[in-house]
């Protein structure tokens, strides 16, 4: 057999080539236009929506008023008030807040301003779930039999519903970090609103003055009664501490006990008597020190300090002895050390020796002297603490708990004078009627509506519109899982597009006139044979050859020309994966242009359960390729030819055995129909089958052992783009033979709004000036 097709699959996707992008923005704007008019209908619809509530719906007033919170104002009472920290700032300002928005306030305003009784506050414009609601209150109440209420009850129960209204109503909001707040509130009454707000401002000044005073008076009678408890406390304690010192002879001078200051003179005199005794016994030590290194190193260590002795005469004999030894030492150096003068000087040198040795031995005596005394006072001071430490041992227990009564006493009478200055303070100030918050702007009446606001609502609507709109064009374009593109047949299914056939129109008289065919059985057509007229849309290509669904059948034989040149005797099978996709139509246009090209070529109807083609037939043949597999009858007198192109034509002979057909793709994959094929291939240049869909049966597997390649036909935006590639990745002995794919019933005038700008969609108009007399009918399988 000649086959073997190589699938398309060099062509990169569209998805491939934008992988590096994380949002294509030519199809996000092809997308845009081309759903325009559904997203501009939404945009319409919401505007009218828009005007219509700006119609109906009640004109709202606010009516806003500034409140500064200033602590300047009662800088006179509050004489050593500190500044506020940044915190207790927004804390003062959030609190004046919540007090404007409490239930409180809105009952004084209600008072204040007699809004009992003030049907518009009483009954302002509602929603309608809101009426519905007070409607079903209204029943139940009524139903449920309660007793009537007293005209007081009437009366509070409106105050309160007033009041509800009120807080509902109000705006109250802090002006950017400053101390300023803003009250607003909105009305169908513009004079209304105004007398509210200024209402509002009104209770909060009046209600910080009261609150003010209140607190002034309660501190005020609780700072007397403390005052009066702890001076009475304070005397108490007093007197406590002058009963217990006479109790216990306790005898004060200076603030203290006479025994703890003859204490503390007695240790003054010991540490100046220790640090006598310590510089003794250093002098002492010293000098012992330098007599136990005997005479001859005396003399080495007889420098003292003149702090601590008179040490000329030894300072004297010192300068002595080293100007005798330096007279010594020339003369030896100059003469010789046996010389006399040497000797007498060395004689002399060590009287002067011994007269430094009595010297320091006398002054070690007396510093011997003089650390036994210190010492002595030492020990006696020593004595004398410890004698009056121990007498003072009862006094010192009797002086803590005097110590505690005076602390006492002390405590009582200094919060008690604390107490009496700030009772004397906020006496003062409850008479300073001045509140830490002024008004800095009145509320006027206002002249325009706040609400609606005309130009928002339009904007708005329109927003949601679009937003609309583009939720409509989001989902239909997830739910668009079609072949729209032949970019779409190269990235999803990887096999190469033949291009897009027009979907087909009407045509006038004269073209269903010229559309009209002659058909005879053999392979000659003689004389006299009865004519068989043929379907108009099976012709396109005859009637229009200049046209853009004659061209895209001249791209699918180009295509099998290129792809199965090794194949001299070519058998191609055009398949679709659903019924109605117009494969009949194009088998029979295909086969009528290779025909008219002058190839010899079979058009065969193969499929044997809905066999289009051979019903088109007029009359309805009675043989034809079922009886030729079967070998009832030769395959040569089964078929029909064209007069005008000399195609032939193997119908399915439309009989009662036709319809009790079932195991047609036994037939199809039998030795009978490898005959036929082998044969047709022998007689012509081209073998068009008309197969059955690959979607309800199986009869275009079975016959693809004998198609050198395929024509897979696809309907432009009907064909679900996941059912083709499941059925080709399902049947790969069909998708390895596809010769390309063509796309049909395409809408030209659509097609252009699919194609990414620069795509060749986007210049098929510029194409109609090679495009003359387009057959246009309505397409049929």
């Amino acid at each position: 057999m000649h086959q073997r097709s190589l699938p398309f699959n060099s062509v990169v996707s569209r998805e491939a080539e934008n992988a590096d992008s994380f949002i294509d923005l030519d199809r996000l704007m092809v997308t845009v236009l081309r759903r325009a008019k559904a997203i501009a209908i939404f945009v319409v619809a919401f505007v009218l929506l828009g005007i219509a509530y700006l119609v109906t719906a009640t004109p709202l007033y606010t009516s806003m008023t500034q409140i500064l919170l200033d602590d300047e104002l009662s800088r006179y009472a509050d004489e050593d008030r500190s500044p506020q920290s940044r915190q207790e700032a927004d804390t003062r300002i959030s609190s004046a807040v919540e007090i404007l928005k409490s239930n409180t306030l809105a009952l004084r305003v209600v008072d204040d301003a007699k809004l009992a009784d003030n049907e518009t506050v009483l009954d302002p414009p509602q929603s309608p779930a809101a009426i519905v609601k007070s409607w079903v209150k209204s029943l139940s109440s009524y139903f449920t039999g309660e007793p009537p209420l007293s005209d007081e009850a009437i009366y509070n129960g409106k105050r309160y519903k007033a009041a509800a209204f009120l807080q509902k109503d109000i705006t109250v909001e802090r002006v950017g970090r400053s101390a300023v707040v803003a009250v607003s509130y909105v009305s169908p009454d513009p004079k209304l609103a105004a007398g509210i707000t200024n209402a509002y401002a009104s209770a909060y000044l009046t209600d910080q003055l009261n609150a003010n005073f209140d607190a002034t008076e309660r501190a005020s009678l609780w700072l007397q009664e403390r005052v009066a408890d702890l001076q009475r406390r304070a005397q108490i304690a007093s007197l406590e501490v002058e009963k217990y010192k006479s109790e216990n002879g306790l005898t004060q001078a200076r603030g203290e006990l006479m025994s703890e200051q003859q204490l503390a003179d007695l240790n003054s005199q010991l540490i100046i008597a220790q640090a006598d005794t310590a510089s003794a016994s250093a002098r002492y030590h010293q000098f012992q020190a330098i007599l136990a290194q005997g005479p001859d190193n005396a003399v080495n260590n007889a420098t003292i300090s003149s702090k601590d002795t008179d040490n000329s005469v030894i300072q004297e004999l010192k300068s002595r002895y080293l100007s005798l030894g330096k007279r010594e030492q020339e003369i030896t150096q100059n003469f010789a050390a046996d010389h006399p003068q040497a000797v007498a000087l060395r004689d002399e040198k060590a009287d002067v020796a011994r007269q430094i040795y009595q010297e320091l031995e006398q002054l070690t005596s007396s510093y011997k002297n003089e650390f036994e005394v210190a010492r002595s006072r030492e020990a006696s001071l020593r004595e004398n603490i410890d004698r009056v430490a121990g007498k003072n041992t009862e006094a010192s227990k009797s002086l803590v708990h005097l110590r505690e009564l005076e602390q006492k006493a002390t405590a009582l009478k200094t919060l008690a004078e604390a107490y009496l200055g700030r009772y004397e303070q906020a006496s003062q100030q409850r008479s300073f009627p001045i509140a830490k918050a002024r008004v800095i702007s009145e509320a006027g009446v206002p002249v325009s509506p706040s609400s609606p606001r005309k130009t928002m609502v339009l904007a708005l609507s329109a927003v949601l519109g679009l937003m609309a709109g583009a939720a409509y064009a989001f989902i239909a374009e997830a739910r668009d899982r079609h072949f729209r593109l032949e970019g779409d047949i190269r990235a999803l299914l990887g096999h190469k597009s033949l291009g897009y056939l027009p979907q087909l129109g009407g045509v006038s008289k004269g073209t269903m006139h010229s559309l009209r065919s002659r058909f005879s059985k053999g392979k000659s057509d003689p004389p006299g044979e009865a004519v068989i007229p043929f379907e108009q849309m099976t012709r396109v290509v005859l009637d229009s050859p200049r046209s853009a669904f004659a061209e895209t059948l001249r791209n699918a034989k180009l295509a099998s020309e290129v792809m199965l040149q090794g194949c001299p005797n070519r058998v191609i099978g055009i398949v679709s994966a659903l019924p109605g996709e117009g494969k009949s139509t194009l088998a029979a246009n295909f086969a009528m242009l290779l025909a008219a090209s002058g190839k010899r070529t079979l058009l065969i109807d193969a499929d044997l359960r809905h066999p289009g083609l051979s019903r088109m037939l007029r009359p309805s043949p009675r043989t034809g390729i079922i009886e030729v597999v079967l070998g009832e009858v030769p395959w040569t007198s089964a078929i029909k030819f064209d007069q005008q192109t000399k195609l032939a034509i193997l119908p399915v002979g439309l009989t009662a055995s036709h319809e009790m057909l079932h195991h047609t793709d036994e037939l199809l994959a039998s030795a009978g129909m490898a005959e036929l094929i082998e044969n047709a291939r022998k007689t012509f240049d081209y073998v068009i089958v008309d197969l059955a869909p690959l979607g309800p049966v199986v009869d275009a597997k079975a016959f693809s052992v004998h198609a050198d390649g395929f024509i897979f036909v696809v309907e432009w935006g009907k064909t679900p783009s996941r059912l083709v590639r499941e059925l080709l990745e399902a049947e790969p002995q069909i998708s390895s033979k596809i010769l390309g794919v063509v796309l049909n019933k395409t809408d030209m005038t659509e097609l252009a709004r699919y194609g990414d700008f620069g795509g060749s969609e986007k210049y098929r108009n510029h194409f109609d000036k090679y495009y003359v007399n387009s057959g246009r009918s309505k397409t049929v399988s």
